[in-house]
């Protein structure tokens, strides 16, 4: 397998993994993550795709971004697409990175040629009650005190709060967590908010007619899993639901979760 790290494109920094001739797949990590999140998933995914992966403004390597809104950041990345001459691609997202990818699909169409969601949560009304270390972490009055004094165990303590039993958490997703600040962790969560509050994300693909895939945690405790069922007003949605499996998928099953994606990107070809 081969890696390129091409550095700084459109305010993100960008990652290469597996042959450039290969049908390419783009990555979309979560709210204050990085790129770091898909590493579990890297060497299945890249014995078969070019894997690109981003860390979204404001994460991981990529700077600060005067603008957090969903659509924004998916100009971004169609203009980050463009500039890397690849004219259509698969694309999967993790959490609120699905509503990037979705609102990369509602603008420029012709970039994506199929969709894989995990662990989006579909809109507001399905998200639950957040673990309570989570919640301490982004609300005040302790969580800016907390963020400014957080720990590398502190930081995989929150990541794991969103699994359903133990988890491996790469030391390059720690890093990439300490990097977003409070104040742009709590604007990202304010527009994502903005954007399912806007329309749901079942509302805005359903008209696209891309193909799409759900994978979801039966086990997620911060949104319903049950919720990933509304994804089945999209015209032929696939929804896979994984037992015992929480928030993270990519982590705590990246093999099923690896092969659940490219057979169904092979088959949306």
């Amino acid at each position: 397998m081969s890696q390129i790290d091409v550095g700084q494109s459109h305010g993100m920094h960008v990652v290469h993994d597996g042959p450039r001739e290969a049908p390419p797949l783009l990555l979309v990590h979560g709210s204050g993550a990085s790129g770091g999140t898909w590493n579990p998933m890297i060497p299945a995914l890249a014995a078969h795709r070019r894997v690109v992966r981003v860390d979204l403004p404001g994460c991981g390597q990529s700077p600060p971004a005067p603008s957090y809104d969903v659509p924004d950041q998916a100009d971004r990345v169609a203009a980050l697409l463009d500039d890397l001459g690849i004219g259509r691609a698969d694309v999967a997202g993790h959490s609120s990175g699905g509503y990037v990818a979705t609102a990369l699909a509602e603008r420029r169409p012709d970039l994506v040629g199929s969709l894989v969601l995990i662990s989006s949560g579909p809109g507001l009304d399905a998200l639950l009650r957040q673990p309570p270390l989570v919640r301490a972490l982004l609300s005040p009055p302790l969580g800016p005190l907390l963020w400014a004094r957080r720990s590398d165990a502190l930081i995989r303590r929150g990541i794991a709060a969103t699994a359903a039993g133990p988890v491996d958490i790469p030391d390059d997703l720690v890093t990439g967590v300490r990097a977003i600040t409070y104040r742009a962790m709590r604007t990202v969560l304010r527009r994502n908010t903005a954007y399912i509050a806007e329309r749901s994300v079942p509302e805005r693909l359903a008209a696209l007619r891309v193909p799409l895939l759900v994978i979801f945690g039966a086990a997620d405790p911060r949104w319903d899993p049950s919720s990933a069922h509304r994804y089945a007003a999209v015209p032929d949605a696939r929804i896979e639901m994984l037992p015992e499996v929480g928030h993270l998928p990519v982590l705590e099953a990246p093999e099923v979760t690896s092969e659940l994606l490219l057979d169904f990107t092979a088959a949306a070809r």
